[in-house]
């Protein structure tokens, strides 16, 4: 038997996590992990105290047939980098990876286009993580240094 890679031996986890998802469009799963220790783990879902969409049973960008990645003030849900960055002290994050995994909801398939969104993003350049590894496939995923995003700044306009 051969060993899995630890990549996707944390990915699994995130995998795992997203289990907990209260979204009726995609769960999310993350965690964060520094020096081979997991740090934190969030999935995606409403606040504390508040209803989920799946106590609901409706989703209000789902029922505006909302395209995923727009009108994300309409969405109930704290996002899965967010509920991990949220749970973590920052000097446990510094230098860190996050570990995201998706899923279809109605199907369970994986999300091959997982990435996180344009907040989160900002959240984990000021949260400190180093690198993002997002699941793509069964095995496959994309990494990203942080630092690309923070150079390849994309929330400046462009002028012409």
């Amino acid at each position: 038997m051969e060993r899995k890679d630890k990549t996707n031996y944390y990915l699994d986890i995130a995998d795992t996590v997203l289990n907990r998802s209260t979204c009726l469009r995609r769960k999310y799963g993350a965690i964060i992990v520094l020096n081979d220790e997991i740090v934190s783990t969030g999935y995606n879902g409403a606040p504390r105290g508040r209803k989920n969409c799946i106590d609901l049973q409706y989703c209000t960008r789902e029922s505006l047939n909302i395209p995923s990645g727009e009108r994300y003030e309409l969405c109930r849900s704290v996002h899965a980098e967010a509920n991990a960055i949220i749970s973590a002290a920052r000097k446990t994050m510094i230098g860190g990876t996050l570990y995201l995994a998706g899923r279809d909801s109605k199907t369970n398939d994986i999300l091959p286009d997982a990435t996180p969104c344009s907040m989160c993003r900002r959240l984990i350049i000021n949260s400190g993580i180093k690198k993002v590894v997002c699941r793509t496939g069964a095995d496959t995923y994309t990494e990203t240094d942080v630092r690309d995003w923070v150079f390849g700044d994309d929330s400046l306009p462009k002028i012409p």
